[in-house]
């Protein structure tokens, strides 16, 4: 038995490669910051990355720019999430918007929140530095894939949770974000492996399909320092629905019904926490989309066939019956400009 799970999982580990090689960002698509590794925060530990940003500037001069903060997943494991940025950021820029591809630490560095104290602190410098770098302070949203989806989701609704602010980087300014664009976020940790397409192999904890999510070993057990079954009440304050108020911003998730990874019900789950509370939420849902990448979810119509939207709106709080729409970047846009208003 022991043999048949291992090559089981090897199946799974190479379909899961193979269904991401497919989409391969095109080369064309990345972009060089306008301004590189700027500290937003002291490094701790000395040797992290997870304190830096890099900031894209739109070619046409329309100061004061909206601002749109990126940050990438990782499973949490790594310090990189703002190279990320310079295959979403061209779309972004041709729109007049700023983009600030932001890293936080991982969870080697720094168990929960600091992840949340850190992309609060790189929010902050960019409001206390906007004049410098002509951002407009009044219209900041942020954007992320997997880990950096959660990021996304815990910036977005805890800005009126002042026990994660943490003390990083520039304090006295507002962490507080207008949008948010989530893609494939996970989200409660303690149901993942229940709600995962297919049972976990037992002892597989490494990121990619098939692991075990419960595992001491898996990357949320890692981030909240414990087995997460073991540890529930930490577990639940790191679900960004444990956050959702009367008061938060526009949240748009998007989710693939294919993820072996992040199970389709973490994004669901979400959207069903801000349809709760009366809250603008958009979902798309993606039948034939796994877990990633990020730009394959606003561009590939392989990726997006099928696809449908349900809609939550805070004025008269209407939901929507899920309807076929595509998701793309003009949706993207639209939803950031109008959020940002």
């Amino acid at each position: 038995m022991k043999t048949l799970a291992r090559l089981f999982a090897l199946i799974l580990s190479l379909w899961g490669t193979v269904t991401l090689a497919q989409f391969p960002p095109p080369p064309e698509r990345k972009v060089e910051p306008t301004i590189k590794d700027i500290a937003y925060a002291t490094a701790i530990p000395v040797a992290s990355k997870g304190n830096l940003l890099d900031l894209y500037l739109p070619p046409k001069d329309t100061r004061p720019y909206p601002l749109v903060v990126w940050t990438s997943g990782s499973a949490f494991l790594g310090d990189n999430g703002k190279e990320g940025a310079r295959y979403m950021a061209p779309e972004l820029l041709a729109a007049g918007f700023a983009v600030a591809g932001v890293s936080v630490r991982s969870s080697a560095q720094v168990k929960f929140p600091g992840q949340v104290h850190d992309i609060k602190a790189a929010i902050r410098f960019l409001r206390a530095n906007a004049a410098k770098y002509g951002i407009d302070p009044a219209r900041i949203a942020i954007m992320g894939d997997s880990s950096g989806g959660w990021m996304t989701s815990m910036a977005t609704l805890t800005g009126d949770a002042p026990q994660l602010e943490g003390k990083r980087g520039t304090p006295g300014i507002s962490s507080a974000v207008q949008a948010g664009v989530a893609l494939y976020p996970p989200t409660d940790f303690l149901s993942m492996d229940r709600w995962a397409p297919s049972r976990c192999i037992k002892g597989l904890a490494r990121p990619g399909p098939g692991m075990c999510h419960d595992d001491p070993r898996s990357p949320e057990s890692l981030l909240v320092n414990c087995a997460i079954q073991k540890c529930p009440a930490k577990a639940r304050a790191a679900d960004p629905a444990t956050y959702v108020t009367d008061k938060d911003p526009p949240l748009m998730i998007l989710h693939g019904r294919a993820d072996a990874l992040v199970p389709h019900a973490q994004g669901e789950h979400l959207f069903k926490a801000m349809v709760q509370q009366c809250r603008t939420a958009v979902f798309y849902s993606l039948p034939l989309a796994g877990h990633g990448p990020a730009w394959s979810f606003l561009e590939s119509d392989t990726v997006r066939s099928g696809a449908t939207v349900e809609t939550s709106s805070a004025k008269g709080c209407k939901t929507g019956l899920p309807a076929f729409a595509q998701p793309g970047w003009p949706a993207v846009i639209a939803f950031l400009r109008e959020s940002l208003n």
